[in-house]
Order: C-alpha cells, then sequence, then structure tokens
C-alpha cells in the first residue's frame, strides 16, 4: 500500500488532480454532482424535441404544406435541421473540451440554448424556424463532453450510475420537452382565461413553450460557473502529462504497482487514432442505428397521434400528447434512477441492449392495432406502452454510452464523444427527415394489400431496430479488453 501512495503525484493547481483528491475522500453517493448533471444535460435537451407535438399544427399555420398528408414531410425538416447543425460541429466541440475543458463548452451549449430556443418560439415563417434551429444544433455542443465529464468526476464504482445520469436525463428531456409543448404551445386556445389572443402568446402560439425552457436554462447557466473541471492541465515536453492521473485512476479501482507501471508506460506511446479504436467505432455505429430508431419514433409518436382517424390516428390534441409524454418521463425517470445500476450489474449493457432492442419489436408492432381502441382502454394501453417503449430506449442508450467512455482513455474523451455525436447527428438528422416522408408517404396508401397506411411506418421503425440489434453481437462490436 505504501508502494501505491507513491505513485499518487498531485499537481498543484491542476483542476484535473484537485477532482481526483476529492474522488479519493468520496464516500457515499455524491448527490450534488448527480444532480448538477441532471440539470445540464437536461436543459439541453429539452428544446430537442420539445416542437414535436406542435410542429404538425405550426407547419399547417405557416401555410407551406398544400394538403394535409403534406405537413408530415415538411415537419421533418424543420425537426432534422437541429441535428445536422450538431453533426457538423460536434467533433469541432469534443476537440475543444479536450484542450480548453469541458465547463467553457458546457457553458457555450446552455447559451445558445437561452438565444436560439427563444428565436424558434418566435418564427414567423417556415424558414426561420429551419434557421433557428440549425444554429441551436451547431452552437449546442455539450452531451459529449457532458459524458466525458460524468466519467471522469466520479469514482470507478459509482460510473454506471453517472452515465445513467447523462442518459436518463437526456432521455427524459427528450420525453419532458415534448410534453412541455403538448401542455403549452397555443395557449390563447387553451387557455383563454389566463392568455388573450392579443398578448405575444396570442400572436406566437408556440413562443411559451420554448419561453419556459429558455428561463429554465438561464438558471442552469449561473449554476454551470461552479461546477469543478476535470481536465488535466499539466504539461511536459509539450504534451499533457498524466502520469499521477494514470496512477489515480488504477489506484482508485485497487490495481497493484505493477499493473499501474505499465499504464504509466502505455500511456508514453504515441495514442492510436480514434477511427482505428474498434470497440468505440464499434459501439458509436450501433449507438448510431438505435438513435435513428429512437428520433423516427419519437417525431412519428407525435404526428400518428395527432393526425385524424380516418388517417390511422388518434385525433389527439397537443394536450393530450403531452399527458402521455408526462407519464412516459415520469416511469423512465424512476427506472434509470432506481433499477437501472442492478440492472447495468447483473446483465452489463450489451445484454441489456440485445433485450431491450428485442422486446421493442413486437411492442411497435402492436401500435397499429392500439388505435382501435378508444375510452379509458386506448389511454391505459397506450400509456403503458409508451413508458416500455421508452424505458428500454433509455436503457440501451446508457450501456452505449458506457460502452463508449470504456473504450478510451480521458485525454481522448472529449474527442470520442464528439465523434459520436457527430455520427448519432447525421443519423438523427436522417430521422424526422425520412420518418416526416414515411409518414406521408403512409397516409396516402391506406387500402394497400401489404402494410397498409400506418403498419407501413411501424414497420420500418422496426426494420431498423432489428439491424441495430443484430450488430450487437460479434465480430461486429467488440469491448476494449484492458479495462
Amino acid at each position: 500500500m505504501k508502494e501505491m501512495e507513491k505513485e499518487k503525484v498531485y499537481h498543484e493547481n491542476c483542476p484535473g488532480c484537485k477532482v481526483e483528491e476529492q474522488k479519493e475522500l468520496q464516500r457515499g453517493i455524491p448527490v450534488r454532482k448527480l444532480v448538477a448533471i441532471w440539470v445540464i444535460v437536461l436543459s439541453s435537451a429539452l428544446p430537442i424535441s420539445s416542437l414535436f407535438p406542435f410542429i404538425y399544427f405550426m407547419i399547417r399555420d405557416f401555410h407551406i404544406a398544400k394538403r394535409q398528408e403534406d405537413i408530415g414531410f415538411y415537419a421533418g425538416f424543420v425537426g432534422c435541421s437541429f441535428m445536422l447543425g450538431r453533426a457538423l460541429t460536434s467533433v469541432f466541440w469534443g476537440i475543444m473540451a479536450d484542450r480548453y475543458g469541458r465547463k467553457p463548452v458546457i457553458i457555450i451549449g446552455i447559451i445558445a440554448v437561452i438565444i436560439f430556443n427563444t428565436l424558434f418560439g418566435l418564427s414567423v415563417n417556415y424558414w426561420m424556424a429551419i434557421t433557428t434551429r440549425f444554429l441551436l444544433g451547431c452552437l449546442n455542443g455539450l452531451l459529449g463532453p457532458m459524458k466525458a465529464y460524468a466519467s471522469e468526476v466520479f469514482r470507478e464504482g459509482h460510473q454506471a450510475l453517472g452515465m445513467s445520469t447523462v442518459s436518463s436525463s437526456w432521455c427524459i428531456g427528450l420525453i419532458l420537452g415534448p410534453a412541455l409543448g403538448g401542455f403549452l404551445a397555443q395557449p390563447a386556445e387553451k387557455y383563454p382565461s389566463i392568455f388573450s389572443s392579443d398578448s405575444i402568446f396570442g400572436r406566437f402560439p408556440y413562443f411559451l413553450p420554448c419561453l419556459c425552457i429558455s428561463v429554465f436554462a438561464v438558471g442552469v447557466s449561473v449554476t454551470c460557473f461552479w461546477l469543478p473541471e476535470t481536465l488535466h492541465n499539466h504539461k511536459q515536453n509539450g504534451g499533457l502529462h498524466d502520469d499521477s492521473f494514470e496512477a489515480l485512476e488504477t489506484g482508485s479501482s485497487g490495481s497493484n504497482p505493477n499493473e499501474m507501471k505499465q499504464k504509466a508506460e502505455e500511456h508514453h506511446k504515441p495514442k492510436e487514432s480514434l477511427l482505428k479504436n474498434w470497440p468505440l467505432m464499434s459501439s458509436i455505429i450501433v449507438y448510431c442505428f438505435f438513435s435513428l430508431h429512437d428520433m423516427a419514433y419519437t417525431e412519428m409518436f407525435s404526428l400518428w397521434a395527432e393526425s385524424p382517424r380516418k388517417l390511422g390516428g388518434l385525433s389527439y390534441s397537443t394536450k393530450d400528447v403531452g399527458v402521455v409524454l408526462a407519464i412516459s418521463g415520469f416511469g423512465m425517470f424512476l427506472f434509470q434512477t432506481a433499477l437501472y445500476p442492478y440492472v447495468d450489474k447483473m446483465l452489463g449493457p450489451i445484454i441489456i441492449a440485445r433485450i431491450g432492442g428485442v422486446l421493442s419489436i413486437p411492442l411497435l408492432s402492436s401500435y397499429p392495432f392500439i388505435a382501435l381502441l378508444s375510452g379509458i382502454w386506448l389511454s391505459v394501453v397506450l400509456n403503458f406502452a409508451s413508458v416500455l417503449k421508452n424505458v428500454l430506449s433509455t436503457a440501451i442508450v446508457t450501456g452505449l454510452f458506457i460502452l463508449q467512455n470504456r473504450a478510451v482513455d480521458q485525454d481522448q474523451r472529449g474527442a470520442a464523444n464528439g465523434i459520436a455525436m457527430t455520427g448519432m447527428s447525421l443519423f438523427k438528422a436522417v430521422g424526422p427527415a425520412a420518418g416526416g416522408a414515411v409518414f406521408s408517404w403512409a397516409q396516402k396508401r391506406l387500402h394497400a394489400a401489404i402494410l397498409p397506411g400506418i403498419h407501413m411506418v411501424f414497420f420500418i421503425l422496426n426494420l431498423v431496430e432489428g439491424i441495430a440489434v443484430l450488430m450487437t453481437f460479434k465480430p461486429f462490436l467488440t469491448v476494449r479488453d484492458d479495462r
């Protein structure tokens, strides 16, 4: 033990070393750090899909679609513009996080939410909506650095909980955002006793949900300044000198001095290109396919629920959709905070992804038949299906987050997560655009002999999910074997 302690060298004025010292003294679950990560990720995730419950009506009000069946087509491009912008800049933000720290990138991302999410709510035409969403995506690059941050700020025993916090907050944001959009869009119509049709919320019927999210982001931006930086800044021979960090990382997990020495020697070797790191790249590719599925599902669920019964939908209002998504978000929160760490310990991230993907296929196949129900049975069955689907999706994403961060060392995690965000954003950009086009096409073939109407939509979703499940098997998906 004495020999091991000698390896633990802390550098003065290095923020990363200070965090490592705190981790050594850490006892119990670091609740404050978990809460900080949770609200930061939530503020970034809320605006991503908050538009889906009202985008159908927003496109209708812009009068750009000539037919009702074409609304989904135009809605898809507004949905994908955010992801396209993020795909173009995610690697850049990852590199910036590795060079200058996680904290500056996080703060810039929150400020982008405040500005461009507010402007989106004030959109007066189709092109303003697309432009503000695109710029929001370009400047909001904090998810990758937050995943790296969560893997660095906790002891190894709490890393699964940290990554679960990131993914649960992210996925809850993708559920709670649409819930807010559903409840708060068109307030002058829903709550005329509170909001006048002549007020700003009457003239801009989709501004209120965006404003609420932006106000929340203002509060979060203040808390960001108290975040501890995790990046090490001590340098030697022109490069990052992380001998102390390597010793701490292995020492905190109970490794012996010989293993620590071996890791220190390996650290001085030239770093392998991330693109040649197959454990990383394979987990990113699998993550991209699951993300494509999830984004397309998120958009098409709202479009399907709000479309008329004659077109295979549920004729739900934005408020009805908001209720369903709020219940789903609450169920997902309970699972991620109370059960996921234990499930991860029992099954591991890869088995969770396989089971979650396989169960999602028959579940989605049942959705067209749920549309045949009415009354209380429709509400009960739809809410149960929505909760289960979102719980499975979140568990899959959490496991893949863990695999990606285990595949690289600390000084490459920002760039690695940037690559993951770029790939995921490209796939998610395809999701809404392709999903909207498929949805519009499906509504025009209600009487087809094979997979009529909405059946085609869920069949294509299942096809993507099935491909993602197959990718979780060897030899495609591999795991780094030295951690």
